[in-house]
């Protein structure tokens, strides 16, 4: 939503000078209220801009606004909302195109521990070197910093399964959530 007040202040000297002021502010009222970017490479585009929409559909599942008269392909009008949509939100991206390094999601956790978040929500897994160390695992090794600052961290369980080994995220200082479904159809 964007929000533009006006104000005009005019002064009128003695002198029958006539200054006006006209101070436009611009409130964009975001939820985004930091952003930052580790490890670009060459090809990538230096911005923490979400390209692929994984981090904007993450986010507004965590804190997205209430909307009403919401539908999918006109299936289930109702209001969607996130699960706290007074939140705010301070985006990190550590993953690059093609990567992601562990010293940028180690740099991303000690950032947002300095930035003060109440809780992180992570879904990345799997694909980072180290992953099932939990002595290695820049994910547990961050998650463990954060815990010891009294930041929560809430991991996505994984994509994979369901085998015993498919759970990307298993630190026990954090929350790993995850969702199933059954030969769920959306009838039309």
């Amino acid at each position: 939503m964007l929000t533009i007040d006006i104000y005009i202040y005019i002064y009128i000297y003695i002198y029958i000078y006539i200054y006006i002021y006209i101070y436009i502010y611009i409130c964009f009222c975001s939820k985004i209220i930091g952003a930052r970017y580790y490890g670009i490479s060459f090809n990538d585009v230096g911005s923490p801009r979400d390209y692929v929409g994984h981090g904007t559909h993450v986010a507004s599942t965590a804190a997205g606004n209430i909307v009403s008269q919401a539908s999918m392909l006109g299936l289930g009008h109702g209001t969607s909302r996130g699960g706290v949509p007074s939140a705010r939100i301070a985006v990190y991206k550590v993953f690059r195109s093609s990567a992601c390094d562990a010293s940028n999601i180690l740099s991303a956790f000690d950032d947002a521990i300095a930035d003060r978040v109440d809780m992180l929500s992570v879904s990345i897994g799997g694909e980072i070197e180290n992953h099932h160390s939990i002595f290695k695992d820049p994910l547990s090794i961050g998650s463990f910093h954060a815990m010891k600052n009294g930041v929560l961290t809430v991991f996505a369980a994984g994509n994979d399964g369901p085998q015993p080994t498919s759970l990307d995220n298993f630190s026990p200082w954090s929350i790993v959530v995850g969702a199933g479904t059954i030969e769920r159809k959306f009838v039309t």
